[in-house]
């Protein structure tokens, strides 16, 4: 069972991964720096809790503030471009980051044995959770209610004035230009909240891994976190959970019993899953056909 927990902790962790750049494509963006939001907010989050002694949720709030400033701060800069040189100015940034915490050491001295991030060797020692007693089912109940509460927020911006200036912005930049919208204003936010909801997923992430280093966040995490609201879709929020629960899911953990012939069926079996859906797994079309059915059986209830 605890294999099962874990999975969906993995999932639940990679959705908001995910979710963070859901926001950014929604403009019409591609970035590539989610990973090193969210390895912004693992470090910071890791730090407070382990060096400071800080509880979870005010680190978890800390590393998202820090992420969403540090995303706000590379939005200004990076989005002044667009298209490919966008996703290789967004790339360097990333490496840039996981670079820094390959040198990055801050550790004190703790009893016999010294904790903090040590460069290369990464930063072990985050034991939060079992050290308050939370147990692997606690932990897998608190990431997905996390999860819900980031897709109830997107869900509601992405139907609010909001949502729709973010799709006008995505859709056809120089008309929603021309009808008066900030178009790097409203990219710039859309960066932000990425940013956010990254740190808060990077922190958990820590927290469940117990130990991270550079090399978690590197171009494969950064290249999940465009490929799961690309392969389900832009449609929705759930579009993303769903890829997110192919990939790792399936792909990843469902077919691990082939061995090496799993590695060589990964790419294969995603690019024939874009061949299939090509606007994604729940894209607008497959939301209105599954209202329909949901409709037409109540109304046939109903008779």
């Amino acid at each position: 069972m605890d294999f099962y927990f874990g999975l969906a902790q993995v999932i639940g962790v990679h959705t908001l991964l995910g979710l963070s750049a859901y926001c950014v494509l929604l403009t019409g963006q591609v970035s590539l720096a989610q990973a090193a939001f969210f390895a912004i907010g693992a470090y910071v989050a890791a730090i407070l809790t382990v060096i400071f002694k800080w509880h979870l949720f005010a680190a978890l709030g800390v590393s998202a503030v820090v992420s969403g400033l540090t995303a706000c701060a590379v939005g200004f800069p990076a989005l002044r471009v667009k298209g490919l040189m966008l996703v290789v100015a967004t790339l360097a940034f990333g490496e840039a980051v996981r670079l820094f915490f390959f040198n990055f050491t801050y550790q004190i001295q703790a009893g016999e044995l010294k904790i903090g991030p040590h460069g290369a060797e990464g930063f072990r020692q985050i034991r939060y959770f079992p050290e308050h007693g939370w147990s692997t089912f606690d932990v897998l109940v608190f990431i997905w209610l996390m999860v819900a509460i980031v897709m109830a927020c997107l869900w509601w911006l992405d139907r609010s004035r909001a949502g729709a200036v973010m799709r006008a912005v995505g859709e056809d930049e120089v008309a929603a230009h021309s009808s008066g919208i900030n178009v790097t204003a409203v990219k710039v936010s859309a960066m932000t909240i990425g940013g956010v909801i990254a740190g808060i997923g990077g922190g958990i992430f820590a927290h469940y891994t117990t130990h991270i280093e550079h090399v978690q966040f590197g171009v494969i995490l950064a290249t999940f976190a465009i490929a799961y609201p690309i392969l389900g879709g832009l449609s929705n929020v759930f579009g993303t959970l769903l890829a997110v629960i192919f990939i790792q899911g399936f792909l990843i953990e469902g077919l691990r019993f082939l061995g090496d012939w799993r590695n060589l069926l990964f790419g294969a079996l995603i690019v024939l899953a874009m061949n299939l859906r090509p606007r994604g797994f729940l894209d607008a079309g497959g939301v209105a056909s599954l209202k329909r059915m949901l409709f037409a059986g109540k109304e046939s209830s109903g008779a």
